[in-house]
């Protein structure tokens, strides 16, 4: 919002904004290489033990040889976009002007492909810094529908170009990585029947934005946001993170956004085609989806 081209002062600037003068000046300091580290192996134990919080997790490092003390353990949760599961009130925190929305899936029994659609952010560990992977899920068949790989700069930031061919429609004006991600995915929906979608609390500011619901209401599409007795129902993308990340991201060290943005891609489609699911009765989330006698006849 601060144009240092512009000929009109930055001090002005940012007296007309409200802003500290010193907040316009302030550059970002990297993330330092031990951080980072230590940002790995939170995340492999947050996967090993989802109700850990910043106490429990402190003091597992301090096990292993890590001295580290509460406070900074719950800053770099909060930067890597984790935080313990287990059951609480008041999950809804949306940002201030930001809509709240029922949770509609109370008794709801999920039997059929594109009747509920559950999406989560997580964080993905590079060899040097890290990004963010969204994914959209569906419910019943565990087909991821859609993924975007963002720089954490980039996550919130606006969308420049558009899709070829593809209004962006409410898009167009001010939207996120994760706007773009659905409004595509909705796009081409293969059925106009109504669709619901989860959030998990800690990313509430961003799936709670008017440029992020005004793409899914467009499409008449109903929204189901955590309630009270919901802290469960984010355990299949849950699941989802833990497989990408023990199968995918932990064998490799990414040196570029691009590199691990094609590798993650790649994996994502053998999950999808190829990985047979217990849950599933050994069906991949492709035959779920589609069905095996619609896939046979298109092969």
């Amino acid at each position: 919002m601060i144009d240092r081209s512009h000929a009109f002062p930055i001090a002005g600037q940012a007296k007309m904004l409200g802003v500290a003068r010193s907040t316009v000046y302030c550059k970002p300091r990297p993330v330092s290489a031990d951080d980072l580290q230590l940002m790995r192996r939170l995340d492999e134990l947050h996967l090993d033990f989802p109700f850990a919080g910043a106490r429990m997790l402190r003091d597992l490092l301090r096990r292993e040889g890590v001295v580290v003390g509460r406070r900074h353990v719950t800053t770099l949760m909060k930067r890597m976009g984790i935080e313990a599961i287990y059951r609480r009130p008041n999950t809804s925190k949306a940002a201030p002007g930001h809509k709240i929305y029922p949770y509609l899936l109370r008794g709801v029994k999920i039997e059929r492909p594109d009747h509920v659609w559950a999406m989560d952010i997580s964080y993905i560990p590079m060899r040097s810094g890290f990004i963010y992977l969204a994914a959209v899920v569906d419910v019943a068949s565990r087909r991821v529908l859609a993924h975007r790989v963002s720089d954490p700069r980039q996550l919130l930031s606006r969308i420049e170009q558009a899709a070829p061919g593809r209004p962006l429609a409410a898009c167009q004006a001010s939207a996120s990585p994760l706007c773009q991600m659905f409004w595509y995915l909705l796009s081409s929906a293969p059925s106009p029947s109504p669709l619901r979608s989860l959030r998990r609390p800690i990313e509430s500011a961003q799936f709670t934005s008017i440029d992020f619901t005004s793409v899914l209401l467009d499409a008449k599409v109903t929204i189901s946001m955590d309630g009270k007795g919901a802290w469960r129902d984010n355990v299949f993308v849950e699941r989802l993170w833990r497989s990408v990340k023990y199968e995918e991201v932990y064998l490799r060290a990414y040196d570029s956004v691009s590199e691990a943005r094609a590798s993650i891609a790649r994996y994502l489609a053998f999950y999808n085609d190829r990985r047979p699911h217990s849950s599933l009765d050994g069906r991949t989330p492709d035959e779920a989806y589609f069905g095996k006698q619609a896939m046979a006849v298109a092969a």
